[in-house]
């Protein structure tokens, strides 16, 4: 049974950089689907960060453009979100997903890694 399984949160000051990482393992064909960061910041709703589809196309939510890159190795079945110049604003439990396909996948989440940053 596939399943994602993220890592790499932590803490950091305003400015500074983390990387986060999510393994989907148990699936063959991770170069096909639609991987996603989502976070959800403290006393708020869960908002989709970036999405990253089969064909190398990336969005972004207005916030982070320009500072988060999301980026993927389907060799390796990860997905990358490289996050820069952060901010306060930033503080959530980041979540990876693989999002449903076809209507014959279901959707996949992780169980979510925290991201404080704090001076």
């Amino acid at each position: 049974q596939a399943q994602v399984v993220e890592s790499g949160g932590g803490s950091v000051q305003p400015g500074g950089s983390l990387g986060l990482s999510c393994v989907l393992s148990g699936e063959k064909k991770f170069a096909e689907f639609t991987m996603a960061w989502y976070r959800q910041p403290p006393g708020k709703q869960r908002e989709l960060v970036a999405s990253l589809n089969a064909a190398r196309r990336s969005d972004y939510h207005d916030s982070v453009k320009d500072r988060f890159v999301i980026f993927r190795d389907d060799r390796k079945n990860t997905l990358y979100l490289e996050m820069n110049n952060l901010e306060p604003e930033d503080t959530a439990v980041y979540y990876c997903k693989r999002e449903p396909k076809s209507g014959l996948w279901s959707e996949i989440w992780g169980q979510g890694t925290l991201v404080t940053v704090s001076s």
